[in-house]
Order: structure tokens, then C-alpha cells, then sequence
């Protein structure tokens, strides 16, 4: 699985700052200045914890995050 197969949420941080997170796998998420930085490093921590998960031979959480207010 990669990063394409999950549902990305990202929101601001109050006061500044942006999160963005895959909420179907705990841990997952990234708090950086800007927008693209948040979605950039959140690929970073994706693949971190991906390779983590195989070296456990563990499959990576299914998604099952629901969208319900866009």
C-alpha cells in the first residue's frame, strides 16, 4: 500500500501552521508551517512507518476513514 491508498486529512493549526494526517493509521501526520510542507513531510512520515510495519511483517491498517462534512 502507499500513501495514494488513504484518505489525507489536512487543517490549519491555530495560530499558524497546518496539520495533515492519515487518520486510518495512528501516528501518521505532520505539523509543518505551510501546506505543502505538511503534505511533503507527511509522505516522510508515511514511508517511515510503512517500513516499520514490514520489518514486523505487518500489513499496513486498511482505511476506514469516512468523509461525512467536506
Amino acid at each position: 500500500m502507499t500513501l495514494d491508498d488513504y484518505k489525507v486529512v489536512l487543517y490549519r493549526n491555530q495560530p499558524s501552521g497546518w496539520v495533515a494526517e492519515v487518520p486510518a493509521i495512528e501516528g501518521c501526520y505532520a505539523l509543518m508551517p505551510t501546506r505543502e510542507a505538511a503534505l511533503a513531510e507527511l509522505g516522510d512520515v508515511f514511508t517511515m512507518i510503512a517500513a516499520e510495519y514490514e520489518e514486523k511483517g505487518l500489513p499496513l491498517p486498511s482505511d476506514t476513514t469516512e468523509i461525512v462534512h467536506a
